[in-house]
């Protein structure tokens, strides 16, 4: 599934509804109406919406009707706010819209570094993987232990070397939950 990605300070206005539509500039949007996508912002996932409306057009076109399903109130504040984002912003720059519905908020935000595990929780699958799936390498089972051990990601990492090692802790994870999914054990949360 796609991700469509926010800044933290957007989080209570898309789960309010007042922000429904995300202006881009300077990229080509591989979105279409009637895909679903993961809302992201502040580094959590807030739930799945559908994308109703993609339309690019020059800065210079965009309404306050634009700025509005943006969650702003004026064209004018739209635009300080891709100032704020975007270094050159420019009236022939192209610009954008992704209109979308929420049509899954979900009850308690999850951090987007533990969605690949579709909403569950890395602990619980560290935990149940140990339990039920024997086919685990030495490797996997010391990683899962180290894991539960050290309760968090950054701590295990770093008692592997350094915070860029969590790559090999969340590839187990994530190998684990597929596995769990595949024997009905764990199901997707969103």
């Amino acid at each position: 599934m796609k991700n469509l990605k926010f800044d933290g300070r957007y989080k209570e206005d898309i789960l309010a509804g007042r922000k429904r539509a995300t202006i881009r500039l300077g990229r080509k949007v591989n979105l279409r109406p009637g895909e679903e996508v993961l809302i992201h912002a502040g580094g959590y996932v807030l739930g799945k919406a559908r994308i109703t409306r993609v339309e690019t057009k020059p800065v210079a076109e965009l309404t306050d009707e634009d700025a509005r399903k943006d969650g702003f109130s004026s064209r004018e504040e739209l635009i300080q706010a891709l100032r704020e984002h975007y270094k050159f912003v420019r009236p022939d720059s192209p610009a954008t819209i992704i209109e979308f519905e929420l049509v899954k908020k979900l009850d308690k935000p999850i951090l987007s570094a533990d969605f690949p595990y579709e909403g569950n929780n890395p602990i619980e699958i560290a935990e149940m993987a140990l339990r039920h799936l024997e086919n685990l390498s030495f490797e996997e089972v010391a990683l899962l232990k180290l894991f539960l051990r050290e309760g968090s990601l950054r701590k295990a990492a770093m008692k592997l070397g350094g915070l860029n090692k969590r790559y090999k802790i969340r590839e187990v994870l994530r190998k684990a939950y597929e596995e769990l999914k595949k024997r009905g054990l764990m199901e997707p949360k969103i």
